[in-house]
C-alpha cells in the first residue's frame, strides 16, 4: 500500500510559472495596495495549495500487487499484469506509469474498484526478464505538482530464443527419416486384407465386396511418434545464439508433428516425450543455457 512516506511531490513547470506569477501579483497588490488583487492572489494560491492535495489523494492508500507473467520469445512484448486495488470511494485519474528505459501507460482507478494493468516491456534477449523499478505518478487535476512514487516488484518473465522462420528437422529413427511411424488404430485408411472369421461386420468393405473381390476388411492405421533427438552438437550453426534459434524451431516443429522428441544440450538431457509441459521444459532449458548463474536462479 501506498502510504504518505512513500509519495513525493514537487511543483511542474506550470506550478513554477504560477507561483512566480502570483510573487508578482503579491509584490503589485503590495505596491498600489488593491484589495480585490489580494483576494484574487489569495484565491489563485488557494487553488495551488488544493490541487497539491488532489494530486497526493490521487495516490495514496493504493494496494498494488503482481501477477503471473507468460513466456514470450526474445523480440516480443512481455506484458506484466499489475493489480491496482481502491478501497477508498475516490476514484484516481490519470494515473500513469513508467520504467527507466522510457515505456509507460496511463490509465484510470474507479472508487472500490480493482483494476488489472499490462505494463509492456520489449524482451530484447533470452534469459529473466526483469521487470525492474516502475514510477507511478500523477499531475491530476491541473498539471500544477508532480506526485509519484517508487515501485520495486520481485516479477520476472522467461524470454525464450527468437525461433528461425524455418529449420528443416534432423533426421528420425525410421526408415523414411521423419521420426514418425505408424501402428495399427482406428485414424487413417491402411488398405484392404482378406476377411477372417471373427472380424467386425462394420470393418467388412462392402462395396469391395459387390465389385465381386471377396470378402474383404478395412484397415486403419494411427501415426505414432518415434523418438526424436534434437542434439546442439547437430545444429551446423557458428554462433551459439544461432544454435538455440535452430533449436528451438526445432522444438515447436516437433511439437507440431505430434513427434516424440528429446533435448541434448552439453550440460544437460531431456529424455524424448511429448505434450504442452515437455515442450515448455525444453524451451525453458534452451533460454537459460549458459547463463551466469546469477541470471539462472
Amino acid at each position: 500500500m501506498l502510504t504518505q512516506r512513500r509519495i513525493f511531490i514537487l511543483p511542474t513547470r506550470q506550478g513554477l510559472a504560477l507561483g512566480f506569477v502570483l510573487v508578482l501579483m503579491l509584490l503589485g497588490d503590495i505596491n498600489y495596495n488593491l484589495s480585490l488583487g489580494y483576494a484574487l492572489t489569495f484565491l489563485l494560491a488557494m487553488m495551488a495549495v488544493m490541487s497539491m492535495l488532489h494530486a497526493f489523494r490521487n495516490l495514496v492508500q493504493l494496494e498494488i500487487s503482481t501477477g503471473r507473467v507468460g513466456p514470450v520469445f526474445a523480440g516480443d512484448t512481455a506484458g506484466f499484469l499489475l493489480y491496482f486495488r481502491n478501497r477508498n470511494d475516490l476514484s484516481r485519474y490519470q494515473l500513469s506509469l513508467r520504467d527507466d528505459s522510457g515505456s509507460k501507460i496511463n490509465f484510470d482507478v474507479s472508487g472500490r474498484q480493482n483494476t488489472e494493468v499490462f505494463f509492456p516491456l520489449l524482451a530484447k534477449r533470452r534469459g529473466w526478464l526483469n521487470v525492474g523499478r516502475l514510477t507511478l505518478y500523477s499531475e491530476f487535476p491541473l498539471g500544477l505538482f508532480h506526485a509519484w512514487s517508487y515501485l520495486h516488484f520481485d516479477a520476472r518473465c522467461l524470454v525464450y530464443p527468437q525461433p528461425l522462420a524455418e529449420a528443416e528437422l534432423p533426421l528420425g529413427k525410421t526408415p523414411d527419416g521423419t521420426g514418425k511411424g505408424s501402428m495399427l488404430g482406428d485414424d487413417d485408411f491402411a488398405g484392404l486384407r482378406n476377411y477372417v472369421v471373427g472380424d467386425a461386420l462394420p470393418r467388412i468393405a462392402w462395396k469391395a465386396f459387390a465389385r465381386g473381390q471377396g470378402l474383404k476388411v478395412k484397415q486403419f492405421s494411427t501415426p505414432v511418434g518415434e523418438e526424436l533427438w534434437l542434439d546442439f552438437s547437430a545444429a551446423s550453426d557458428r554462433s551459439e545464439e544461432a544454435r538455440l534459434a535452430r533449436m528451438v524451431r526445432w522444438v515447436l516443429d516437433a511439437e507440431t508433428s505430434g513427434l516424440r522428441y528429446g533435448l541434448r544440450l552439453p550440460n544437460s538431457e531431456l529424455s524424448p516425450n511429448l505434450g504442452a509441459v515437455h515442450r515448455d521444459e525444453c524451451l525453458r532449458r534452451l533460454a537459460l543455457f549458459n547463463l551466469p548463474e546469477r541470471e539462472i536462479a
